[in-house]
């Protein structure tokens, strides 16, 4: 044993599907590793878990452990270039980032395989010696500022601040975790503090080996990626810290019993309980937080949801056990109300209080235990493989909670039954331990205090004695009952043998006037389950907005139906959809094959019979009317990618179209709507995975045999099923359109470069261009310009049509930031001419690898295939017909591509931006300039600063509708195989 190794763990629990290799370290340091060997991998990926979080900030720093998250991968003494080690990771077909929690920390990278070692390297000295500048220290206060005011409108962030506002005020869990310009910057400097000074203290203190643990995944052999991480963590300082935990709950006696009134920003309807229980991690192989959760959340007969749903008080429930930080826990329930829901609070906890009585009133059930051990073991047995940095990202905090031979397993095989701890945490939920959140926009007329981070409205006060007392005297209720045993769950796990003629890609197997199959037997990941796809193509769906309308409300009305019968499937692994899109409605059914065929009879045979419950149809209108209101709250990036794709698509109907048409949506129509829809229709089904070429036609068989005979089907015609085509911007434009939101204090800005229609060359060399920007494009209008927290760029592809985007969501003025991209984009011109040769053909094979990249789940190759035959397109070989043209590709071929369309004076550039202007207090569009555009010195205001150069001519585009009845559309992509298009043998 090497004396950097002072215990070596290779007898880890994986799961019998599972072909990797797996080794636990402890170095010298008391640093813990857990190796993962996979020779078949094409990408390798790390992790490092340090257990110190937001929690343990100085009380004078708030956001200190966040903010040190993000200094550390600005420069270190080794690699001091700021940009380096995300340059590294993206030239060699990686990425990286990281995330700070409550009680620990978590970075993460994936690589090409060859180039594990040097991206270890400099991964490494993030732990060892970080430099803290002062300039990026100042710099990327801008960037943690900027990702708090993303969060500042999001009722998810402000739920949880407010959660931890009203907590013992001298607990951590109190604290404000992310941090932001006042807590970090400001406020320090007026109390002569010096932040880079508290962020080397912090890492001083805090980043030790001992409390640390590091995750690997790579092709080498176990003994190799162990010399590998000797030689390079070896030598980080274990200080010997003690990793803190809380106890203490963080809510006292006083805390409890009360209720707090939420007003959202969203106009969304939410009841949320929660009773404090110990923390239940240590008990992971017995599983009591899930026993409870499983039956207080099930959604079967019986159940409290099926209860509500009668009373037409809610739509969703949710419950579970979860953990704030180390040392204590919650038991919790949330459920999703409905506007008649809302008037009932008080009988919704009654009742949750009747199905935790039925619980208490026996000892726990050992057949229900099983039944979720038996369904855990299986979904472990045949885990499906994930995307290594995923997968090395999830385990690396688990070596810091389980033993390493348990790393892999837990809380899959549940080997242990402790009855008295599932009713201890029963037992301690109570009416006199509960905490109750009400959310809703009624609120605010009540709402009489504010939290301090995030602003957020609330009112809080003591629930009654009387309600208390109510709840206290439940009792039980005829209405609920347990759940009976679940027939869904899969008894065998046979594979189908191989067919003779099994094929490479997807075939067509059955192909008449209404109905085409594809099917592909899966050859590859060798697991019990099958993906069923079912395209009804209708052009009755998307033919107005009312017909959208309605197309959505029949989708949603029926899921609603059948989920009382298909959630014993849901939980034994067989997973369902089904949702409306412009061209119909399309039914996924995915998971284990055994049983399909059943929930498939099912389902068809419920879709053939669905009746309109009156009483839901009011909920779900009520509640699609809501969403479609709710758009406006949405982040600012939302907005211009949403707005960009209706002013480019052929046909698009617009929120606003949406909803003024919602009033028109009634049950008469809707049941008029429903036979039309399905009897005039086009099948385009793709069966993949555990199935024969026989099974995916006895498949297919079910659907289209019970939906001949309950409705008299016809074919459509070809033109019917055309698709949607791209709008084509005319050579030289540059078009601009505006709008404003009044909730967000972030602007954004999208601009988009249209390139033309789809080919192996323009793909290829879009791609490449995209990738060698992404990076450079990152560093300068995130880190060097601080321009805002969310950057992007990529390619857009749509109907067909491509091209380059640029995101960037921002404080400063849409214009400014739109000129800051042209100059980055003006740069890229002698980036590229400047290239070595060396460098440019990291690139070429970064995005070769990338491409070629194995999808790691069977439903991940399902979805590249379907969306190959749903676009029409049947490429289902472009990856590698893609990377043998990128092989051939040239420098000056790209910089050819750059001159033609994306250079300021390419004559066939063609330029549209979006521009979302904040109007909320304190944005940029704001009557008030407060914000400041240019090196923090220029004030923001409606019209760029004075000092920002001129933008080339732009073309306003003030109404949608004539800018896109000005413009052509591109042609349709012709299908890459020889197919017949449909119809085409129909004599007329």
């Amino acid at each position: 044993m090497s004396d950097m190794v002072v215990k070596r763990v290779d007898d880890i629990i994986k799961s019998e599907e599972d072909k990797r290799s797996y080794r636990g370290l402890v170095l010298r340091n008391q640093m813990k590793v857990l190796l993962v060997s996979d020779s078949s991998t094409d990408k390798s990926a790390a992790a490092m878990d340090i257990n110190v979080g937001s929690l343990s900030d100085p009380d004078h720093l708030p956001g200190l452990a966040h903010f040190c998250e993000h200094m550390l991968f600005l420069g270190t003494e080794k690699y001091p270039i700021e940009n380096d080690y995300m340059k590294f990771t993206s030239q060699h077909g990686g990425m990286s980032n990281a995330t700070t929690f409550p009680d620990h920390t978590n970075y993460y990278f994936d690589i090409l395989p060859e180039h594990l070692h040097s991206a270890l390297d400099r991964f490494a000295q993030f732990f060892l010696h970080p430099l803290f500048t002062e300039s990026a220290t100042e710099r990327e206060l801008n960037a943690v500022n900027s990702e708090h005011e993303k969060n500042v409108s999001s009722d998810n962030w402000r739920l949880y601040q407010l959660d931890r506002h009203s907590c013992d005020p001298s607990h951590p869990f109190h604290k404000f975790g992310t941090g932001n310009k006042m807590t970090l910057d400001i406020g320090p400097k007026e109390r002569g503090i010096d932040v880079r000074d508290e962020l080397l203290k912090f890492h001083a203190q805090w980043y030790s080996a001992n409390i640390m643990s590091l995750a690997v995944l790579g092709k080498e052999s176990l003994d190799e990626l162990e010399a590998m991480v000797v030689e390079l963590f070896a030598d980080v300082e274990n200080k010997n810290v003690e990793a803190p935990s809380w106890p203490v709950h963080p809510f006292k006696a006083e805390q409890m019993g009360t209720c707090t009134q939420v007003v959202p920003v969203k106009d969304i309807r939410n009841l949320n309980i929660v009773f404090p229980c110990e923390d239940l991690s240590q008990y992971y192989e017995s599983g009591p937080g899930d026993y409870i959760g499983n039956l207080v959340g099930h959604e079967g007969p019986g159940s409290i949801l099926s209860a509500l749903k009668e009373k037409g008080w809610s739509n969703k429930l949710y419950a579970g056990y979860k953990e704030p930080h180390r040392g204590t826990g919650f038991f919790g329930v949330s459920v999703d109300l409905t506007e008649e829901g809302l008037k009932h609070t008080d009988e919704i906890i009654l009742m949750i209080f009747q199905y935790l009585n039925m619980l208490k009133q026996s000892p726990p059930i050992r057949t229900y235990h099983d039944e979720q051990r038996d369904i855990a073991a299986m979904t472990f047995r045949f885990k499906d493989k994930e995307s290594p940095r995923s997968y090395i990202e999830s385990l690396t905090h688990k070596v810091q909670e389980y033993p390493f031979e348990h790393v892999l397993c837990n809380h899959y095989l549940l080997t242990d039954w402790r009855p008295e701890i599932i009713t201890q945490v029963l037992e301690n939920c109570t009416p006199d331990n509960i905490r109750v959140a009400i959310i809703a926009k009624k609120f605010e007329a009540v709402a009489d205090q504010r939290e301090p981070w995030y602003n957020t409205p609330y009112k809080l006060f003591r629930i009654p004695e009387t309600t208390l007392e109510s709840w206290r005297n439940a009792g039980l209720s005829k209405e609920l009952h347990l759940p009976e045993k679940n027939d869904f769950i899969p008894d065998e796990f046979d594979l189908y043998p191989a067919d003779k003629d099994i094929t490479e890609h997807p075939a067509i197997v059955k192909d008449t006037a209404i109905t085409r199959v594809w099917f592909k037997q899966d050859d590859n990941y060798l697991l019990p389950k099958t993906n069923l796809m079912f395209d009804f193509v209708s052009p009755l769906a998307y033919l107005d907005p009312l017909s959208c309308n309605l197309t959505h409300m029949f989708t949603q009305l029926f899921r609603d139906s059948l989920n009382q019968y298909a959630y014993a499937a849901e939980l034994a692994g067989l997973n369902w959809e089904l949702s409306n899109t412009k061209y119909g409605l399309i039914l996924s059914v995915g998971g284990f094959s055994t049983k399909q065929h059943l929930l498939l009879e099912k389902i068809i045979q419920s879709l053939c019979e669905f009746k309109i419950d009156p009483k839901r149809f009011e909920i779900y209108k009520e509640n699609y009317t809501r969403t479609l209101k709710n758009f406006s709250a949405e982040q600012p990036y939302q907005h211009a990618v949403y707005y960009l794709a209706v002013l480019l698509t052929e046909h698009s109907w617009t929120k606003q179209e949406l909803l003024a048409t919602m009033d028109q949506v009634t049950i008469d129509r809707l049941e008029a709507f429903i036979p039309q829809i399905l009897s005039k229709m086009h099948i385009e089904c793709f069966i993949h995975g555990n199935a024969n070429k026989q099974k995916a036609l006895d498949l297919v068989d079910i659907v289209e045999n019970r939906l001949s005979e309950a409705v008299r089907m016809s074919p459509l015609l070809p033109r019917q099923l055309l698709l949607n085509r791209e709008l084509k911007l005319e050579d030289g434009c540059n078009y601009l359109y505006n709008i404003q939101n009044d909730i967000h204090k972030s602007s954004c800005v999208e601009i988009y470069y249209q390139c033309g229609m789809q080919t192996k060359q323009s793909n290829v060399l879009l791609d490449l261009f995209a990738h060698i920007i992404q990076e450079p494009c990152f560093n300068e209008l995130r880190t060097k310009q601080q321009l805002g927290y969310i950057v992007f760029s990529g390619m857009r592809r749509s109907n067909g049509v491509q091209g380059l985007r640029i995101i960037v969501q921002s404080d400063r003025h849409p214009e400014y930031v739109d000129e800051r991209i042209e100059e980055f984009l003006r740069n890229m011109l002698s980036h590229l001419e400047d290239m070595p040769a060396a460098e440019f053909q990291k690139h070429k094979d970064s995005l070769a690898a990338q491409r070629l990249e194995k999808p790691k789940q069977l439903s991940m190759q399902s979805y590249i295939f379907w969306s190959e035959i749903t676009s029409q397109q049947y490429h289902f070989d472009r990856a590698n017909v893609e990377v043998e043209y990128l092989r051939t590709v040239e420098k000056s071929d790209v910089i050819a591509f750059y001159k033609q369309l994306l250079a300021e004076d390419a004559a066939q550039r063609h330029k549209i931006s979006v521009h979302v202007l904040s109007t909320a207090e304190g944005g940029a569009g704001c009557d008030n300039p407060a914000h400041s555009v240019l090196n923090g010195n220029v004030e923001n205001n409606l019209t760029p600063p004075a000092t920002t150069p001129s933008p080339k001519q732009t073309t306003p585009i003030n109404d949608i509708t004539v800018f896109k009845s000005a413009h052509g559309m591109h042609p349709l992509v012709q299908p890459y195989m020889n197919i017949t298009r449909k119809g085409n043998k129909c004599k007329l």
